[in-house]
């Protein structure tokens, strides 16, 4: 249903889009939009149309084009890095303790590479990111790629494994966006390449307590990540 309150497009009582917010709903939309059409493709008047709203609201939450880019990409990054960052404060007392930290890792930041409403790593080659505009999240994406290479390397320290171990892995498990965009993710797929980053580290041992123990400490750190400081 629609309203005519005056002059101009008529505007929508409900909103088109998930969201609680304007904000959301203007990112929901964006997502969509580049990951079909292309970022180049879209503008800031088709996203406004998307989400039910004018131009000029869309600008009330971000300034350009890019910053709505910005703000979806560091969206596949940021929430990650505390969670690699407590696994990494795990003990690795030995080769499986280190190989369930991988795993976690791996299979944490699969499960959010796939959980999203739509594929948004396959925005992380485009060519507008080598703009120093987006150097904040580039930064964040190479922090986390340090934290599958020191993981990566606790394993190989113990295995023998290929000194690229922990960044093969990283790249492993951004694969995943592959899968989405051909139809082929299911939802055993973060598993699954999480296995395969341990293997890569030369884990020949029992996957199942790896996975196991890799399970269990992502409770723990969730559990503990929501506990309010202080």
């Amino acid at each position: 249903m629609v309203t005519s309150p005056g002059p101009g497009r008529p505007r929508h009582t409900g909103p088109l889009r998930p969201g609680a917010t304007g904000r959301e709903q203007i990112l929901d939309a964006a997502a969509e939009l580049f990951t079909t059409h292309g970022y180049a493709r879209t503008s800031t008047r088709a996203i406004a149309e998307a989400v039910g709203i004018r131009q000029a609201s869309l600008y009330h939450h971000f300034r350009t084009k890019d910053d709505v880019l910005e703000a979806l990409l560091t969206s596949t990054v940021t929430p990650t890095l505390p969670v690699a960052h407590a696994v990494l404060r795990v003990p690795a007392g030995d080769a499986e303790h280190a190989a369930a930290r991988l795993y976690a890792l791996a299979l944490h930041d699969g499960r959010e590479l796939c959980r999203t409403r739509w594929n948004l790593g396959a925005l992380y080659l485009l060519p507008e990111l080598r703009a120093p505009r987006f150097v904040p999240f580039q930064t964040a994406r190479e922090r986390l790629r340090q934290c599958y290479v020191r993981a990566g390397a606790d394993v190989v320290a113990r295995t023998g494994g290929p000194s690229q171990a922990g960044d093969l892995a990283f790249r492993l498990v951004e694969s995943l966006v592959n899968l989405r965009a051909d139809g082929r993710a299911t939802a055993d797929s973060p598993a699954q390449v999480a296995e395969g980053c341990v293997r890569l580290a030369c884990w020949s041992g029992d996957v199942t307590p790896v996975a196991r123990s890799g399970e269990e400490m992502l409770r723990d750190i969730s559990a503990a990540l929501l506990v309010p400081a202080g």
